[in-house]
C-alpha cells in the first residue's frame, strides 16, 4: 500500500531553500552566519551559498557578504514599481538637466538588456533626444554597466549564458572582457559609454541600489560626442552620483512609510 504520509525533505533542498526565504526578506550574510543558521559546518554552507549564486538566488556584495539574486529582486514592494520609482526619480531628473545641461535618463536591467523608462531633454540646441533606444544591451550602455558592476561575476555570467547579445558599435567583445571592465567600473563607482551603443553619442551612468546593495535603477546622462571631454566626465560624475545617493535616500523613506502604513 502506498504510504500517504509527508515525507522530510532532503537535506540539502530544505537548507537551501532557507537560505533563500533569507535572502528574499532582505538578509545579508556571511558564510559563517549561514552555516549557524542552518547548523552545518561553514564548508557545507558555502558550497550553498556557491549554488544559489550560480542560479542567480544570490550574489556577493563588495564585503563578500551574500545578498538576494536578480531571482529574487521582484518588483513586488512600492519602491521597486515603475511608477513609483518614476516619481522619486523625477526631480531629480530635472535638477540634473539644470545643472549639467545634458540629457539625462533613467533604464531598468532587464536580464543582459537595459531598457528606457523616463527622462528629460536637455534645452540645448545640439542634444541626445529621450527614449531613442527603448532597449539595448547593458554592456553598450553606461546606465547598464554601473547597474551590472553591482553584481557579482558568478552573477554576469549567469545573464550572459548564451555570450553577450550582438551590438553593432560595441568595444566589448567576450563575457571575460566585460568582467574586466566593470572591474573598473566598481572601483571608480561609475561607468562611461564611448560611442558604444550610437555613434556620436557618449554616456555616464551610476546605479541606485535598494538597502540590499541590489540595482533598481541606472540614472545616465547622455553627451554629444563634440562636448564629452575628461572634465565632462568628472563634472557629470559627481553630479550623477550625488543625485544617485539623494534618490536611494527617498526609496528608504518611502519603504519606511510604506511600512508603517500596513
Amino acid at each position: 500500500m502506498r504510504n500517504l504520509e509527508p515525507q522530510p525533505p532532503l537535506d540539502s533542498v530544505d537548507r537551501a531553500l532557507k537560505l533563500i526565504v533569507a535572502l528574499r526578506d532582505g538578509e545579508v550574510m556571511s558564510v559563517k552566519a549561514a552555516a549557524e543558521r542552518l547548523n552545518v559546518v561553514p564548508s557545507t554552507a558555502h558550497r550553498l551559498l556557491a549554488a544559489l549564486c550560480h542560479g542567480g538566488f544570490a550574489m556577493q556584495n563588495r564585503e563578500r557578504l551574500y545578498r538576494a539574486g536578480p531571482e529574487l529582486a521582484s518588483w513586488s514592494d512600492s519602491t521597486r514599481s515603475i511608477s513609483t520609482v518614476r516619481q522619486i526619480v523625477r526631480p531629480t531628473l530635472e535638477s540634473l538637466v539644470k545643472q549639467l545641461d545634458e540629457t539625462v535618463q533613467v533604464w531598468v536591467l532587464e536580464g543582459p538588456q537595459v531598457r528606457y523608462v523616463d527622462g528629460v531633454e536637455s534645452d540645448q540646441t545640439l542634444r541626445i533626444r529621450v527614449g531613442v533606444w527603448d532597449q539595448v544591451p547593458a554592456y553598450c550602455s553606461a546606465g547598464g554597466k554601473a547597474m551590472l558592476a553591482s553584481l557579482s561575476n558568478a552573477q554576469i555570467d549567469h545573464l550572459h549564458g548564451g555570450g553577450l547579445p550582438p551590438w553593432r558599435s560595441t568595444r566589448i567583445s567576450s563575457v571575460l572582457a566585460l568582467k574586466r571592465h566593470l572591474a573598473t567600473v566598481r572601483q571608480q563607482g561609475y561607468a562611461t559609454n564611448i560611442e558604444e551603443a550610437a555613434q556620436g553619442v557618449n554616456g555616464i551612468g551610476v546605479a541606485v541600489l535598494d538597502q540590499q546593495g541590489r540595482p533598481v535603477v541606472a540614472i545616465s546622462a547622455a553627451i554629444p560626442s563634440i562636448r564629452f571631454s575628461k572634465e565632462k566626465v568628472e563634472e557629470c560624475a559627481q553630479a550623477l552620483l550625488a543625485a544617485a545617493a539623494a534618490v536611494e535616500k527617498r526609496m528608504t523613506s518611502v519603504a519606511l512609510a510604506d511600512l508603517q502604513d500596513r
